[in-house]
């Protein structure tokens, strides 16, 4: 199909210049409107405005401008189909062949801007119009629906004088429904708030990644992890990477204090709160020394040379902080492969989803953190101050561990921790082997659960080994029996009616 004329009307003029010239060297005529007409005008091209086109003018504000039948006529017109184009004939309606368009940013403007009426006009019509009705008639019409897509068209023009073929105008037509269907999207998220009405999600970065969860499997990346991370050195980021990375990202934000986290497989193998960052690495990696082997490495304050000599004794892939000492940056460049990031933004989603059968699963996310006023002792003996911020330390953990999950913690250290398990005995009864393995001394240590216990088991067992306090969300018919063993035995126990389970 050769291209005779072409519809022009864009917000951005970035690189337009060179599709101008491009047009114009195979002589296609150019309709426009508005500030894209002017544009061409004063870049010295060729012009028809579309209200010249039309006999009609632009209306309402510039709200409408291009919505008129000789317009939509002439791209939707069939040109294999006679009755069309004696239509076209008797209203004379000029054929379009090519459309070039880009869309008002709306989501930017909902991203820089409180004021409503701004962004309610950031909502285009005519353009996304243009885009659907070009895209639809693809057998027929090219459609170029985002500036990124014109050094595509350029390399089109050039190698194909002017001409398109089937393959090249559906390709385009994808890409323009893609985008329509995006731009829809965001603008059902503004007006809907993202409540948990329907489920919605479009994202248009994509990184590709050297494979899935394992070799064999493809995988990509949606998202812009740029807008999250700095990447100072290292491989490229994997996609088991990925899922520890948000899983380390997600738990430090919990916490203020100077505080180190390990991690591997999504759970915390290592994890300590100190005054000194160096203390609070070697206190993190003595919980699972063996585990930290090659696992993900955050901190939530700036990596110090001293800290980083001690964290480059062991092999890790990435480490995570919000920035380096220079010097510390140097020696933790050794290992070509390291990756290593800045995080310079949070992570701000409000619900989590996955694919579960033929459909979604969509909730809000869990951004509950317990605090002292949250606990209810159900025990005769009171917790101690320092077995309050224990417990505390431990809960916020278990709530990013996998249930069932029991987090065993004293002196703001994890001591060890059982995840994953069927049963939240056998998870009790991991973290006190795994204790034990690295020599820890149990005694003065409290637990914590991440759901009730449906028998006093778990807390006979910790009794035995030592542990003085235990933190559950309680609700579990059976409450009395795990609170009567604990009055009995003089350990104390707090409820706090909140259950973190992680599935």
């Amino acid at each position: 199909m050769k291209i005779k004329t072409a519809l022009i009307s864009v917000y951005h003029k970035e690189g337009l210049d060179e599709v101008l010239q491009q047009l114009s060297d195979l002589e296609i005529d150019i309709v426009s409107t508005g500030g894209t007409k002017k544009f061409i005008e004063e870049k010295g091209f060729k012009v028809q405005s579309v209200e010249e086109l039309t006999s009609y003018p632009s209306i309402l504000g510039g709200r409408v401008k291009t919505l008129h039948p000789k317009i939509f006529g002439g791209i939707l017109a069939r040109r294999s189909t006679e009755s069309d184009k004696q239509e076209l004939q008797e209203y004379q309606i000029p054929e379009i062949d090519l459309v070039i368009v880009d869309l008002y940013p709306f989501e930017k403007t909902v991203a820089t801007s409180q004021n409503e009426q701004e962004i309610i006009e950031k909502i285009d019509i005519g353009g996304i119009s243009l885009i659907r009705a070009a895209a639809k008639n693809y057998k027929d019409v090219l459609v170029v629906s985002s500036m990124s897509q014109y050094s595509n068209l350029l390399e089109l023009l050039k190698n194909k004088k002017g001409n398109t073929d089937l393959d090249d105008r559906k390709l385009f037509a994808k890409e323009s429904f893609n985008i329509s269907s995006h731009y829809d999207t965001s603008i059902y998220k503004y007006f809907s708030q993202n409540e948990l009405e329907n489920f919605k999600v479009s994202i248009n970065k994509a990184t590709e990644l050297r494979y899935g969860e394992n070799p064999h499997q493809k995988g990509r990346f949606f998202g812009d992890i740029d807008e999250i991370f700095t990447q100072l050195h290292g491989k490229k980021i994997s996609y088991n990477n990925l899922l520890d990375i948000d899983a380390a990202v997600n738990l430090i934000a919990d916490f203020d204090e100077t505080t180190i986290a390990v991690m591997k497989h999504n759970n915390a193998c290592g994890l300590a709160s100190r005054p000194n960052l160096r203390q609070a690495w070697t206190d993190a990696l003595a919980a699972d020394p063996i585990s930290a082997f090659g696992g993900v490495i955050i901190s939530n304050k700036e990596i110090d040379l001293e800290t980083a000599a001690e964290i480059n004794k062991i092999f890790f892939e990435v480490i995570i902080a919000p920035s380096y000492k220079s010097d510390a940056l140097e020696v933790l460049k050794q290992k070509k492969n390291r990756i290593i990031l800045i995080q310079k933004g949070t992570v701000t989603n409000k619900y989590i989803y996955r694919q579960v059968l033929n459909g979604a699963l969509i909730q809000e996310k869990d951004t509950k953190i317990e605090i002292a006023d949250n606990l209810k002792t159900v025990t005769v003996k009171e917790p101690t101050n320092k077995e309050i911020e224990d417990l505390l330390f431990a809960n916020k953990l278990v709530k990013h561990s996998k249930s069932n999950t029991i987090v065993i913690a004293k002196d703001k250290q994890l001591i060890a921790s059982g995840v994953g398990e069927t049963s939240r005995i056998d998870a009790l009864k991991h973290a006190i082997e795994k204790a034990k393995t690295f020599k820890f001394d149990l005694n003065g240590a409290v637990l914590s659960s991440d759901a009730f216990f449906p028998f006093a088991d778990s807390v006979e067992t910790a009794h035995k080994e030592g542990i003085t306090a235990v933190i559950q969300p309680g609700g579990s018919i059976r409450d009395k029996d795990s609170i009567e063993f604990c009055n009995k035995n003089e350990m104390s126990m707090v409820f706090t009616g909140v259950r973190h389970f992680r599935h």
